[in-house]
């Protein structure tokens, strides 16, 4: 067993973390969870479809949002590192996000009657609102994934129990969303208050329960001294610790299937209900087929990543999600595919999908354990600890995508030529040929992208125990 004073160095500990911190510590996830799923799948048709904006301004108003990010996310995680309190450097955080999460999420879902300029400006604002007060949680709840514990595969472990509740917090939403709040249509603007209000307490709770069950881990985490320096030294040592080449590596795979997945989500709900003709309960196994995947992910890529190394199996998880999310729409243009409303098609469609979402969470598990490796690798060469500047970095580029997402969906919809407030079985098979070709191929290519990086990830689990053990002996 460690002790709070071993644990106190700036090392973390090589431990298996206790079940009840794993669980506390995954849980606070389903509030990104929530926000992200409920953000990329229905904002984009809320001010669109429901709203009447046009897609492409709709898009473009969000990703001028992330112009924010581009400054917001690596102060948190810069100013995270260097904060020092009785309750360490990550909670205070943690706690101070919950209140603003609730209410950003709570404005962004029920804008004021106004112009069409002012509601382009509304959606700007609370967007903007939303990802900074998520930033302050997220990014310092991240980096305690590397701080928990610097063992190999237990940081794949614990990734994976942030990402099954992550997934579970956003297919739980979306269940309720699709059968509740949303049972009437997904054009009800009603509907929309009642998931805002549910969505808002969800990520509320999630945050203080996971900040509340971790906070007894304060004393063992790492506490590295701080030196402090002017301004222009703190911007070139985040300049020296950025241009770390794992880090780089994992931030151009990231970019690459966090925009393809961006672009999936915000698309999601035109090609269920115009290209699939979802309905009713449809939506629900989905939800559930999704879940079923995560699961498989879960289970999966530890154990795989254990017998292979983490680069070898995010590359193979990776490279087969590529392929899978396009499947069904090439098989339906070359006729192959059953028909909508014959009874294969709904479960092989799902199947599809389970599958898709296995291997495309396991990717990102396997991604995220291998950027809390990245810490001692840059501490080698900084000898600086910056978990938080790193986590900052991979959530920026979580944010930057689900934004670019939605913008590049809204362009393939004008593009194609989608019509505004279509209803199922209205938009000329030729547009919906045109949608699927573009989504899948757009999908592919950056799926492709990611899989090659993951691929080329400097190093493995024996370079990096032989690192831990270096700057354990050096205390």
């Amino acid at each position: 067993m460690t002790s709070a004073a071993d644990a106190a160095g700036a090392t973390p500990p090589l431990r298996r973390v206790r079940p009840a911190t794993m669980f506390a510590y995954g849980f606070g996830a389903a509030a990104y969870g929530v926000k992200d799923f409920c953000f990329s799948t229905f904002l984009l048709l809320f001010y669109n479809q429901v709203l009447g904006l046009p897609s492409a301004e709709v898009g473009f108003a969000i990703m001028c949002a992330l112009l924010f990010d581009a400054f917001i996310d690596p102060a948190i995680g810069f100013l995270s590192d260097r904060t020092r309190t009785r309750w360490g450097r990550r909670h205070p955080w943690m706690y101070a996000a919950a209140v603003p999460i609730a209410l950003g999420w709570l404005l962004l879902w029920n804008p004021p009657a106004w112009s069409h300029g002012a509601m382009l400006v509304w959606v700007f604002a609370t967007a903007v609102l939303v990802r900074t007060a998520v930033s302050a949680y997220e990014v310092p709840s991240q980096a305690l994934s590397a701080e928990l514990s610097a063992d190999y595969d237990e940081r794949t472990r614990i990734m994976a129990y942030r990402y099954l509740f992550g997934w579970t917090g956003g297919m739980a939403m979306l269940m309720a969303s699709y059968g509740r709040f949303l049972a009437d249509g997904l054009l009800d603007r009603q509907g929309y208050v009642g998931f805002a209000i549910a969505g808002a307490a969800a990520m509320f709770t999630a945050i203080l329960v996971s900040s509340l069950g971790t906070h007894r881990e304060i004393e063992r985490l790492p506490r590295p001294e701080i030196v402090r320096g002017t301004l222009s030294e703190n911007f070139r040592e985040l300049g020296e610790t950025v241009r770390n080449r794992a880090f780089v590596t994992l931030m151009g795979a990231g970019l690459c299937f966090y925009s393809a997945q961006g672009i999936n989500y915000a698309l999601s709900n035109y090609l269920y209900a115009h290209v699939w003709h979802f309905a009713g309960a449809d939506f629900q196994w989905l939800a559930l087929s999704l879940l079923l995947g995560v699961v498989v992910a879960f289970v999966a890529a530890p154990r795989i990543a254990h017998r292979i190394g983490k680069p070898a199996a995010a590359m193979a998880f990776m490279a087969s999600a590529a392929v899978l999310v396009g499947l069904p729409y090439a098989l339906r243009l070359i006729g192959l595919f059953p028909l909508p409303g014959t009874p294969w098609m709904l479960p092989l469609l799902l199947g599809i999908y389970g599958l898709n979402a296995a291997c495309g969470v396991a990717s990102t598990i396997l991604g995220a354990s291998m950027m809390a490796d990245v810490v001692e690798h840059s501490e080698i060469q900084t000898g600086r600890r910056s978990e938080g500047v790193f986590f900052a970095g991979a959530f920026f580029i979580q944010k930057c995508t689900s934004g670019l997402g939605i913008f590049a969906a809204g362009a393939i919809l004008a593009i194609v030529g989608f019509p505004e407030a279509a209803k199922p079985g209205t938009v000329p098979a030729a547009t919906l040929d045109r949608l699927t070709i573009l989504f899948a191929l757009l999908y592919l290519v950056l799926g492709l992208g990611a899989a090659a990086l993951y691929w080329r990830f400097p190093f493995g689990k024996d370079e990096h125990l032989a690192r831990v053990e270096r700057l354990r002996a050096a205390v």
